[in-house]
């Protein structure tokens, strides 16, 4: 059957109900097509369930300080890890059934459950009926990256997708990947009581950040207790009596490390290869994300990619604006570009790191004249009342414009510290703006303007 609509949505994550909202809205009809969750990988196993897991080894981690802050608890601290996961699931699973009921009663919207291929440029196939539309977006998202290494196929290995739904506890979780995703479920299940390797192939980790960045996160998970090994160049695979043992080539360290559980968190592909793109004739680069321009429309004119299957960004606030964006185009008159984008995002450890903007590597590339400025947060009030104190934070501007190009906090609340500054850079301010700011106290966001006010050339 032909089922003809003003707009067909792929994918029902954080930028496609959105949009279907706003369409119909302006009198438009709009079929949302989704074939599995609806609400995508941010509220089914990413952002929500595991920002809840980070919640629960958060207050694991403050127990057993207790004593620091003068609180006596009755016994040791322990964590029941079947109650932990049924709260996690219970934040996705209210989160999804809210999203659900909305688009179910959005008048103009046909909420349709399917594995959507192109038949053509302006047609898809969804089951035994073709959706046309003049307007198609593909909102289809990413899931995690799973590389062929030696052995991998002869051992049980998980994603993020697996982990989050995981109701007992690891003896031993070996982390593969030192990046975000891995960090974060490194330091969460530390902090539930596993052992927890990390296994690195580059010789740092979080390579996209500055080294003394690095550092710092490193240190705060070894302080921990959580083991780090970078630069393992030959990672393999191989079944063990006590559960999966990895082979990691590096200087110094055992050449082998063996774990009951392992978490792949080596990146993330887009959900790209099964879409019939060629018969529409959209292009994707080698990796397959879909090619799009600075308005996010594809190599073919009517059609447009939103979120992390584009490749301009890996983000649920990155995914939102990229509705933004094409809304304000399509429907406001007002010219909006993904290239206007100032990139901001955080790691959810503790403590968390805010960032915006250039590293201070990138900034030095440019060529420009450059001012920086640096402060512990063992020098911050509110960090030293809390008791948290690991971190710094730091800043980079252009010394003949003024502009902030970017910053960094890592530190106690440096994901919320860090809007302050991602503010007056979206509206083209000078950073002598925060010379006549009124702080309030006590707080992480009083020191922007003392450490604003220490910038020097470096």
């Amino acid at each position: 059957m032909i089922r003809s609509f003003d707009a067909v949505i792929v994918g029902a994550g954080q930028a496609g109900p959105s949009l279907a909202a706003r369409l119909t809205a302006a009198g438009r009809t709009v079929a949302l097509v989704e074939r599995h969750l609806v609400g995508g990988t941010c509220v089914n196993t990413g952002c929500m369930p595991t920002k809840t897991l980070v919640a629960s080894a958060k207050v694991a981690a403050t127990a057993r300080r207790a004593a620091d802050y003068g609180v006596v608890l009755p016994g040791p601290v322990s964590v029941d890890m079947a109650q932990v996961q049924t709260r996690a699931a219970a934040v996705s699973r209210t989160a999804r059934e809210n999203n659900e009921r909305w688009l179910e009663g959005m008048e103009g919207l046909t909420l349709i459950r399917g594995h959507a291929r192109f038949l053509d440029a302006k047609t898809l196939g969804v089951g035994g009926d073709r959706l046309t539309a003049p307007l198609i977006v593909l909102n289809v998202g990413g899931r995690a990256f799973v590389p062929d290494m030696p052995g991998i196929g002869d051992v049980p290995v998980m994603t993020n997708s697996d982990i989050v739904a995981l109701d007992t506890l690891p003896r031993h979780l070996v982390v593969i990947g030192g990046s975000y995703i891995g960090l974060e479920f490194a330091q969460m299940y530390r902090r539930f009581g596993s052992a927890v390797t990390v296994i690195e192939r580059g010789p740092r980790l979080v390579s996209r950040e500055d080294e003394d960045v690095s550092v710092a996160i490193r240190t705060i998970l070894e302080t921990e207790g959580i083991t780090v090994r970078t630069s393992a160049e030959c990672i393999a695979f191989a079944p063990n009596a006590d559960g999966v043992a990895v082979r990691v080539d590096c200087r110094t360290g055992e050449p082998e490390v063996v774990g009951s559980h392992v978490l792949m968190a080596v990146g993330r592909r887009p959900n790209t290869d099964d879409l019939g793109l060629d018969a529409a004739g959209i292009r994707t680069d080698k990796r397959g994300y879909i090619e799009v321009d600075e308005r996010l429309e594809t190599s073919v004119p009517g059609i447009f990619a939103l979120g992390d299957c584009n490749g301009r960004g890996a983000f649920t606030h990155t995914a939102y604006n990229d509705y933004e964006i094409l809304a304000a185009n399509l429907l406001d008159g007002d010219a909006r570009s993904v290239d206007q984008r100032i990139p901001a995002y955080a790691l959810y450890t503790d403590p968390p790191l805010g960032r915006v903007g250039l590293t201070d590597a990138q900034a030095r590339a440019s060529g420009r004249l450059l001012l920086f400025s640096n402060r512990p947060m063992s020098r911050v009030g509110r960090a030293i009342e809390k008791g948290e104190t690991q971190g710094f934070m730091k800043l980079v501007a252009d010394a003949q414009t003024h502009r902030i190009l970017g910053a960094a906090i890592l530190g106690v609340e440096g994901d919320e510290a860090i809007h302050g500054i991602l503010d007056v850079m979206n509206a083209d301010l000078p950073y002598t703006i925060f010379e006549r700011a009124v702080p309030i106290h006590p707080t992480v966001s009083e020191l922007i303007p003392t450490l604003v006010g220490d910038l020097r050339p470096g």
